[in-house]
């Protein structure tokens, strides 16, 4: 079995990135090792799912490979979309009923792209 650990965003907003995605997915900043450089490991649970660390940003051909966007899986879109509406931040929805899912689309501050996926009916 394979299972997807952690992803690590590398952020020249370090804090404010914490920030948003503590606030808008609910997450917690739990331990992290002593790596020698700064960072925040934020946690669903007690799993630190979510790696920040201090890098400088820059435009993404997008012909170039590169990781595309991060996918997360949350539990209440209508809850996450409340927190989007109420902290003015864009965002576009899509619904795969084929799959029983509907996303929610953002940008973390420095562009990073989230997906955000929640089941809304057992899958086929």
């Amino acid at each position: 079995m394979v299972a997807l650990d952690h992803v690590t965003l590398r952020t020249q907003a370090l804090d404010e990135t914490r920030d948003f995605l503590v606030e808008l997915l609910d997450l917690e900043v739990g331990y992290r090792p002593d790596f020698g450089f700064p960072g925040y490991w934020l946690y669903a649970g007690n799993t630190p799912i979510v790696h920040l660390i201090p890098g400088p940003g820059g435009a993404v051909e997008r012909n170039a490979e590169t990781i595309d966007h991060v996918g997360l899986r949350i539990d209440d879109i209508d809850d996450v979309r409340q927190r989007l509406d109420a902290g003015s931040i864009p965002y576009s929805e899509q619904t795969l009923a084929e799959l029983g899912e509907h996303r929610l689309f953002t940008v973390t501050p420095t562009g990073i792209l989230l997906e955000l996926v929640a089941r809304t009916a057992p899958p086929p």
